[in-house]
C-alpha cells in the first residue's frame, strides 16, 4: 500500500482448509511440505496460479496496475532449471514479468550465493521483481518480528528504531496485517474497487 492508501499490490498466501481441523496454519503445514519434497509441486501450483490472476487482472483497468508476490522456498529456488520454469509460467499464462516479484527469505541468499545471483540476474533480466521476505528477523539482526512490532505504539525507542529504518530506506509504501489483513480473492478485489479514503478508515 502506498502512503497515500492506495493498493499497489499484494503477496499470493496459501492457505489449507482441513475437512475436519479448519484452517490450518501455514506455519503447520509449509515445514512438512519442505520435508517430504511436497514444496516443489505447491510452489509451483503457486507460481501458476499467481500468473494466471495477473493475467485476468490485467484485462481489468481497476486491478491492471497491481503487482503480485508469491514467496519461493530455497528448495524450489535452488532446483535445477528453476529460471526457465518461471518464464515458461509467464509465457504460457500470458503475465506480465514485471508485475511479478519472487519474495526470498535473507537465509537464502547467504547459500550457495553466486548460483543465487546468477538466477535472480536472469529472472530480473527478463523483468521479474524480487524482494526480501522478514527481512530483519533472521541474519541481519534487525529482530523486527512480531515481537518488536507487537508493542511499537507504546515504545518510544522501538519507534525510534522504525523511523530510522524508514529514512535510510526511503519507504514509500508499507505492507502487512496491521493493513491489509489476509482475504480471499473477491473480498481482495473489492477492496481494491473502494476508494483510498475508505480502506484507510478501515485499517484505522
Amino acid at each position: 500500500m502506498a502512503a497515500d492508501g492506495r493498493v499497489k499490490g499484494a503477496e499470493a498466501l496459501v492457505r489449507w482448509r482441513h475437512p475436519v481441523r479448519g484452517l490450518v496454519s501455514p506455519a503447520e503445514f509449509i515445514p512438512l511440505a519442505e520435508a517430504s519434497g511436497a514444496i516443489l509441486a505447491l510452489g509451483n501450483w503457486v507460481l501458476q496460479t499467481a500468473c494466471a490472476q495477473l493475467a485476468v487482472w490485467s484485462r481489468d483497468p481497476a486491478m491492471a496496475s497491481l503487482s503480485l508476490a508469491v514467496n519461493v522456498s530455497a528448495r524450489q529456488f535452488n532446483q535445477p532449471g528453476f529460471v526457465d520454469q518461471v518464464l515458461e509460467v509467464l509465457v504460457g499464462t500470458g503475465a506480465h514479468p514485471g508485475k511479478l516479484k519472487l519474495e526470498l527469505t535473507e537465509g537464502l541468499l547467504l547459500e550457495n550465493t553466486e548460483a543465487v545471483i546468477a538466477t535472480i540476474s536472469a529472472l530480473k533480466q527478463a523483468g521479474v521483481g524480487f524482494s526480501l521476505d522478514d527481512f530483519g528477523t533472521g541474519y541481519s539482526s534487525l529482530s523486527i518480528d512480531q515481537s518488536f512490532v507487537r508493542d511499537l505504539l507504546n515504545g518510544s525507542n522501538d519507534i525510534a528504531i522504525v523511523r530510522a529504518c524508514l529514512a535510510l530506506a526511503g519507504c514509500f509504501a508499507y505492507q502487512g496485517y496491521l493493513y491489509g489483513k489476509s482475504l480471499p480473492l473477491e473480498r481482495f478485489e473489492q477492496s481494491v474497487r473502494r476508494p483510498a479514503h475508505a480502506r484507510q478508515q478501515e485499517a484505522a
